[in-house]
């Protein structure tokens, strides 16, 4: 038989919160030391709110040390120049024009090979994404291409298009390719199945799928690969800029080499710095702006 104790203790339950209710009745007060202290704050596990001109920091801190270390003799101005070095020869190269018509020149060659990177990689990501004949003709060479370092083609490209402006914006072209390819396909085999069966749902046509599903989920995957695509564009205009070149800021680089002009150098390659930090913080603001539905840990 249960005692008058058994039948006390079934009615007891305990809840969730910590709190004691007694047969369905009202909970009483919390119990315990743990319960004592009140509730616990809410820990924040994010990286925080963004900092005011972060990214800038570290380039500043880098151009301070350059600053601090040539004016106190730290750094043999033989091996690298002083800043005010470097910029009296940047003053002088605008001077005589020669750094205005190198500019324009190598903006045009990455500007052509970039934007056929682009068409390029993205028509092949949209046509393996969506369609298993298309990953099967298409991702196997992208992917092969992906092995081969673009660089490594020069040789070859050569003897096809010879050393003139069509084998530089190949090189380029080949160099975009392959991260636009990568990171788009991804991104299009990553999106939900919910919203593919949701357009069956609704009987929606192939186009009207790919401009409000497929376009969508993608960007994200595609503007990753532009940045990547972005930096790969200047470093192999760096590259095919110093092979049988006349003009250009890395054939501009190239020519102070030969006569040891260590300030003309770092002029070249603090133009190829500014623009490869405008280029990505142009993309970086884009995705901003594009992609404001997201909510992110970033944001």
């Amino acid at each position: 038989m249960a005692t008058t104790w058994d039948a006390d203790e079934a009615k007891l339950s305990l809840t969730s919160g910590g709190r004691v209710a007694h047969g369905g009745s009202r909970a009483a007060k919390p119990v315990g030391p743990a319960n004592s202290a009140g509730p616990r704050a809410r820990r924040r596990l994010g990286p925080g709110p963004a900092i005011p001109f972060g990214l800038q920091i570290g380039p500043v801190l880098l151009v301070l040390t350059w600053v601090v270390g040539s004016a106190l003799g730290w750094i043999d101005p033989r091996i690298l120049s002083a800043p005010w070095t470097v910029i009296e020869a940047f003053v002088r190269l605008i001077e005589q024009g020669r750094l205005q018509d190198n500019f324009v020149t190598s903006a045009t060659r990455a500007l052509l090979g970039l934007g056929i990177g682009l068409l390029i990689g993205t028509i092949l990501a949209v046509i393996a994404g969506l369609s298993r004949i298309g990953e099967a003709l298409i991702d196997g060479p992208v992917q092969i291409k992906r092995a081969i370092p673009t660089l490594a083609l020069i040789p070859l490209l050569i003897l096809w298009f010879g050393i003139g402006e069509s084998m530089k914006v190949t090189t380029i072209a080949l160099a975009v390719i392959v991260p636009i390819y990568i990171h788009t396909h991804n991104a299009l085999r990553s999106i939900d199945s919910r919203y593919v069966e949701l357009a069956e749902t609704l009987r929606m046509s192939q186009k009207d799928f790919i401009l409000q599903v497929v376009l969508p989920g993608a960007l994200p995957g595609f503007l990753l690969g532009l940045r990547f695509a972005v930096t790969l564009c200047w470093v192999s205009l760096v590259v095919v800029e110093q092979i049988n070149a006349t003009s250009g800021l890395g054939y501009m680089i190239d020519l102070a080499r030969n006569y040891g002009q260590t300030d003309v150098i770092l002029v070249g390659l603090v133009v190829y710095v500014l623009l490869g930090l405008v280029s990505d913080g142009l993309v970086r603001l884009l995705e901003r702006r594009v992609l404001s539905w997201r909510r992110t840990l970033a944001n």
